[in-house]
């Protein structure tokens, strides 16, 4: 793992962590899951008092290189407790350990179980998937996933400033010096995860979404950005695709906030309007 990415991570998370109330009354289980290929998936289901309305499969960010449950573990709980709804969270590999397609395999066993273990688990509750940054990212490549491979159904994908794109290399010059993700972290990222594939025409769109030909036939997508954030362009893209292929679209691109804006701020007025949009989406599932 490398660790400078790692470090970073940890002090995000930290700083939203402290500013978040834990709610005891979250049941959490810790288990594991196989992959395809064998390899034990960590997950870490949440369960709020009330039952739930959705199981919501959450992929955590960190750049695809960084991150783990417990540094997720706050925001897991805020959501099954706010939005009422359930949360299963993927521990899946990282790279460059484990490039692509290792997390693929990893996400969608994830959602897998929580199709067939939903009815037990989390009785009438409908399945969504969700993430931000790397993991909202990942989280669009593996509703491709599931779409191609009639995985389902899902309800919906909440993409909160993915990491949709490897081909972005650059930035507008009038927004790189706001950048908390830098031009240099997404290739770091990117060329972790894809190899010997980075900057070549064999980038599937199970590796990175925004290279999918037809986005038809996908769940529902809120997607969130903000205006001075590296992915600002690439989302908003994905968001106009998802329309032209007939998939209902929320999106929400908020005002002068920065990558990670309500991890490294969470008592923001900004950060607490987006969180609170986030709830109500869920809740509407």
């Amino acid at each position: 793992m490398l660790s400078i990415d790692n470090e970073l991570f940890e002090a995000a998370s930290a700083i939203a962590a402290a500013a978040t109330t834990p709610d005891d009354r979250i049941e959490t289980v810790d288990f594991t899951v196989p992959s395809s290929d064998g390899h034990a998936i960590p997950l870490r289901l949440y369960r709020p008092e009330n039952p739930p309305n959705a199981l919501v499969v959450y992929v955590h960010g960190g750049g695809l290189i960084a991150g783990n449950l417990d540094g997720y573990d706050h925001a897991c709980r805020r959501y099954a407790s706010e939005a009422g709804v359930a949360i299963v969270a993927v521990d899946y590999r990282l790279a460059p350990e484990s490039p692509f397609p290792a997390a693929v395999e990893d996400r969608v066993t994830a959602v897998q179980w929580a199709i067939e273990h939903a009815a037990e688990r989390v009785p009438g509750a409908r399945v969504a998937l969700m993430g931000d940054s790397a993991g909202g990212g990942l989280a669009a490549a593996t509703a491709l996933v599931c779409r191609d491979r009639r995985i389902g159904p899902l309800a919906a994908q909440i993409l909160i400033y993915p990491m949709l794109d490897d081909h972005t290399a650059a930035a507008d010059p009038a927004v790189e010096p706001f950048l908390a993700w830098s031009v240099a972290d997404n290739i770091t990222g990117w060329r972790a995860y894809l190899g010997d594939k980075y900057g070549t025409d064999d980038v599937p769109a199970s590796a990175s979404a925004a290279r999918a030909g037809s986005l038809h036939d996908l769940p529902t997508a809120y997607l969130e950005v903000g205006q001075l954030d590296l992915f600002c362009a690439e989302t908003v893209a994905y968001a106009t695709r998802l329309m032209e292929h007939g998939v209902a679209v929320h999106l929400s691109v908020r005002p002068g906030a920065f990558h990670g804006f309500d991890q490294l701020a969470p008592n923001s007025r900004i950060a607490q309007s987006a969180f609170a949009d986030r709830v109500a989406f869920l809740q509407g599932l």
